[in-house]
């Protein structure tokens, strides 16, 4: 049977539904899933988002993850939301990611973004960035890492390259610039580089690459060249400043850990631009495409 893959409109007063739907009329999606538009959305003003259009929203993720923890769904791609609204509403989590996850009752769990060439994973996520330093810890990278490698296996047969990019300029200098690299990142790519060999030998499915801490100045770069399949990062915007540079109209955000796919596109509700007939697919339509590649792949397994 083809994967059902559930969509989410996000906050209807935004570009979600018309994205939505663009995608779905494009002829550029995957014919290997069936889709199935999830939620009941009011009628609605666009670019007039309401308690209303966020409370629909939150309503839909709601009806979402249900259906995807009975089994009918495998896979979910949620449409772009409104966070302050949504909190106005009683959404009581930062983001989606962290929603998914404790609906699923997991906590080991990450945000991934990924686009044309590049592929990045967080340790930290929506943390101011005076905070990071004393957030970052050794087992955070290390519990990071796997599931990053957990889902480049889901994508290709070849052992994952993961760059781990480093939290100061030049990776520290050797600890000139900073410590964090001598004392948390590379402690953390040594357990990393220990457990891979000791689950399996070079060559087996178990096998993975990992290199690091690297300058973050031209890890991105190296890995969009493809030295890398993808880059380990410190921060929020240490990753996603790059991958939007570089794939800014086809990003696609993912919860890694989840008992289901969970994909969304890596842009916001753009209430500016609702119903001008100037939004592009391009992402949603890259966020289908691999919420039916990863759930036909794990009916495969």
């Amino acid at each position: 049977m083809q994967p059902s893959i559930g969509v989410t409109l996000g906050d209807c007063a935004g570009i979600g539904p018309e994205i939505v739907d663009l995608a779905l009329k494009s002829g550029r999606l995957s014919d290997s899933a069936e889709y199935k538009i999830i939620g009941k959305y009011p009628d609605c003003s666009l670019g007039k988002p309401t308690v209303e259009t966020a409370r629909a929203a939150a309503a839909a993720l709601e009806e979402a993850v249900t259906l995807a923890r009975r089994g009918k769904l495998d896979a979910v791609v949620t449409g772009p939301i409104h966070k302050a609204r949504m909190y106005a509403a009683g959404f009581k989590f930062p983001g989606q990611t962290e929603f998914f996850a404790d609906r699923c009752g997991v906590k080991n769990f990450a945000m991934c973004l990924t686009g044309g060439k590049l592929t990045v994973a967080l340790v930290t996520t929506h943390i101011p960035l005076s905070d990071v330093s004393r957030t970052l810890k050794q087992s955070e990278i290390v519990r990071v890492g796997f599931l990053l490698v957990d889902f480049l296996r889901c994508r290709s047969k070849n052992a994952p390259r993961v760059a781990v990019a480093g939290f100061n300029p030049h990776a520290g200098e050797s600890g000139k610039l900073g410590r964090e690299e001598i004392e948390i990142i590379s402690p953390a790519v040594a357990e990393l580089k220990s457990a891979i060999r000791d689950k399996g030998p070079s060559g087996s499915d178990q096998s993975a690459i990992f290199e690091g801490p690297l300058s973050p100045d031209t890890v991105f770069h190296r890995a969009a060249e493809g030295e890398f399949d993808a880059v380990l990062c410190m921060y929020h915007d240490q990753g996603l400043i790059p991958l939007k540079l570089h794939a800014f109209h086809s990003g696609v955000n993912v919860t890694l850990g989840l008992p289901f796919p969970r994909t969304g596109p890596d842009h916001g509700t753009a209430f500016e631009i609702a119903g001008k007939g100037i939004a592009r697919p391009d992402s949603m339509i890259a966020a289908i495409n691999l919420a039916a590649e990863l759930a036909q792949a794990a009916k495969c397994k």
